[in-house]
């Protein structure tokens, strides 16, 4: 271990593995960008990589050696001796992208990685925050590519023509001469598949069931934070056992029931079950943050006449407006993204919901670009409102953590 707390093994050893990372994540990019062929040459990546962070810490910070690097990689890549292979097809502008954008990206944040990292021997702290370093940027790029590639390929195979689907299912580039023929999926979607009343259905749902789970969760979770009662604690720890239950294992007992009670094929049906599977989520995150709040603000409210019920109302709901915001947006994301039960339950297409219309779709007779479609309608709308209203979430499930 302490051969690698010298710069010149440390710098080498993250530079040849930031070089896969990068030819990689540049290669991939722009194969579904542009549908030519790049791949990474994982061999010549660890060479390359490995000479430039050697060379870099000898001259911490120098813009010629900085400079030089990325002529290196450059030029490596278009003669064709570099981190990355392109195909002969692959046109001359991609080529210059492709080589500049690796050249670029990796000499600047190798240089990041390796702030100020002597090229003799390391100290714990340089070791450990190169190190570091590597990792965050590993994890970006890690779970940034896991969140976007599927977004895009979804995107992208919305976008395309039946045609060009059945040509090259891999080619994932635009055909931007097609002009607003390019929404030809979504036009059809509203026109012909009755979308627009699958979302109004999805939205309606899913604020009542807002709305429901709230009623019956905020007495809940404060009778549990403030309220002493027999069986207090054994309902506390159990309020999340439902979880432990697979829905599945539910589905066939809540379709008999509901066929019995001709509650199946009914929006109502759908209101009635969705809070079931919300509000005990609903109460764990509330009681945490009501028990979180000063019980002496409540006591002076009770001091100076006010009943229980009000105490709630004009003070500890103010307080917990974070919190209510939290937990309103986590259970719209649920309801608005079940598909389960409303698979389960609605056969009548004037009554499905978003996601049991998208699986509709699922059919050799729908063109596939349709089912994509589908699949950024539903997705856009919940993603557009989570990162609206993120930061009353995070601070929301983070407020109660902390008592007093």
């Amino acid at each position: 271990m302490k051969l690698f707390w010298h710069g010149l093994v440390t710098g080498p050893v993250l530079g040849a593995l930031w070089m896969v990372v990068l030819s990689t994540t540049v290669a991939v990019t722009m194969s579904f960008a542009t549908g030519d062929p790049f791949r990474p040459a994982i061999w010549m990546s660890l060479l390359w990589g490995g000479v430039l962070g050697a060379l870099l810490p000898l001259r911490p910070g120098k813009r010629s050696v900085q400079a030089g690097a990325g002529l290196l990689v450059f030029g490596m890549v278009l003669i064709g001796v570099g981190p990355m292979v392109l195909g002969p097809e692959v046109a001359l502008l991609s080529r210059w992208i492709a080589a500049g954008g690796l050249a670029v990206v990796f000499v600047w944040s190798l240089a990041r990685i390796l702030h100020e990292m002597p090229a003799g021997r390391l100290n714990r702290h340089e070791f450990e925050a190169a190190v570091i370093r590597f990792l965050t940027g590993f994890g970006y790029i890690f779970f940034t590519a896991v969140v976007l590639i599927p977004f895009y390929v979804m995107v992208m195979t919305s976008l395309k023509s039946q045609q060009a689907l059945l040509q090259n299912p891999l080619d994932f580039s635009l055909d931007l001469s097609q002009g607003w023929g390019l929404f030809r999926s979504y036009a059809e979607l509203f026109g012909q598949f009755n979308f627009g009343t699958y979302l109004w259905t999805s939205f309606f749902v899913s604020v009542l069931t807002v709305l429901i789970t709230l009623a019956f969760s905020i007495p809940g979770a404060y009778a549990v934070a403030r309220l002493r009662f027999a069986g207090r604690a054994a309902f506390s720890r159990s309020i999340l056992l439902i979880y432990m239950v697979p829905m599945i294992v539910l589905a066939l007992p809540i379709y008999i029931a509901f066929s019995v009670t001709g509650l199946r094929n009914t929006l109502f049906g759908i209101v009635l079950i969705y809070p079931v599977t919300t509000i005990p989520v609903a109460l764990y995150m509330l009681q945490g943050y009501f028990r979180g709040l000063p019980a002496e603000v409540e006591e002076a409210g009770l001091m100076d006449g006010l009943n229980r019920l009000q105490v709630i109302w004009k003070i500890t709901l103010p307080l917990a407006l974070p919190a209510l915001a939290s937990v309103s947006l986590y259970v719209f994301m649920i309801a608005w993204n079940e598909f389960l039960l409303a698979f389960m339950l609605l056969d009548d297409p004037s009554k499905f919901t978003l996601t049991r219309g998208i699986a509709s779709l699922n059919s050799s007779e729908i063109p596939r670009q349709h089912l994509m479609a589908g699949a950024v309608i539903a997705t856009v709308p919940i993603m557009a409102i989570f990162l609206g209203l993120e930061r009353f979430m995070t601070k929301g499930l983070t407020a109660g953590s902390v008592k007093g």
